[in-house]
């Protein structure tokens, strides 16, 4: 009789995770894995049938109050037989309490229904190729170090459902990513992250008050890849600048998901986000 148990991932496990989000084509980022276990250590959890990895979810907990859950995968082979089910029981009951979100293909987002969740807004991920024309940075733009680390976690609060300052401090500081913020009057008003992922780049965040702070600063973000390079960025689509501005990049859309929480809508401005951090985690 077949054996099949959950438990919490260990490190080098998470790189399972990612390697069946490749094959999803999800286009995790090459290093996503040492910023996403760190942000919360027991919230990732694998399935394996007679030893052999099968599954995976996170249930990534912020604090009391929030989490997220990503990476909820059954290999092909081992689909429809109740293991997936299995691994969210195991998510949603290490979240209990929480308001807890996700970003759900669109095809699934009645299931998810089911246990609790409502669809807040929708994202959808847009591809570009970096053109051969460098812009010239606004003045404005700075690198990250430039702010304050306090500035900046005060800033990601306004547009992310909790603090998230672990995983941040990681996050902007990744190898093969450039973090950018810019300043008015002395005064964050944006920053973002680009990242090199399967296939090319990932934008996220993409955090600004305005039009205006975005473009330049999605502007400089590009300046730090190679040119010829494909990037993606997932938007919020409530957001019509967003739109604007990929649509000024001339790219375009991928696929669509579900963002979706069990309790109340945070209280975040989307018209303030032209691209969220990740599918995974927020």
């Amino acid at each position: 009789m077949s054996n099949y148990t959950i438990r919490c991932m260990t490190r080098p496990e998470l790189d399972f995770a990612l390697a069946w989000a490749k094959l999803e084509g999800w286009r995790p980022g090459l290093h996503d894995a040492e910023h996403y276990y760190q942000t919360d250590p027991n919230g990732f959890f694998i399935g394996l049938l007679d030893g052999e990895p099968i599954g995976c979810i996170s249930g990534v907990k912020y604090d009391d109050d929030f989490g997220f859950i990503g990476f909820y995968i059954v290999k092909p082979e081992w689909r429809s037989r109740g293991f997936g089910l299995q691994l969210w029981q195991t998510a949603m009951n290490y979240l209990e309490g929480c308001n807890i979100g996700l970003d759900g293909v669109i095809e699934q987002q009645h299931n998810y229904q089911k246990s609790g969740f409502h669809i807040a807004c929708n994202n959808m991920r847009y591809q570009g190729t970096r053109g051969n024309t460098d812009a010239t940075p606004s003045p404005a733009v700075v690198a990250i170090d430039a702010v304050s680390f306090d500035e900046l976690l005060d800033y990601d609060r306004r547009h992310f459902p909790a603090p998230r300052a672990g995983f941040l401090q990681s996050w902007i500081k990744q190898k093969q990513g450039t973090a950018l913020a810019v300043l008015v009057e002395g005064k964050i008003s944006g920053y973002g992250v680009i990242r090199a992922c399967d296939g090319g780049y990932r934008v996220g965040p993409l955090f600004a008050d305005n039009y205006s702070i975005a473009e330049p600063l999605l502007s400089a973000l590009l300046n730090a890849i190679p040119e010829g390079s494909d990037f993606f960025i997932d938007i919020p689509e409530p957001n019509r600048d967003a739109l604007k501005l990929v649509t000024s990049y001339n790219m375009q859309p991928v696929f669509g998901t579900a963002r979706m929480y069990t309790q109340n809508n945070p209280a975040i401005d989307l018209n303030e986000v032209f691209g969220v951090t990740s599918l995974e985690l927020g």
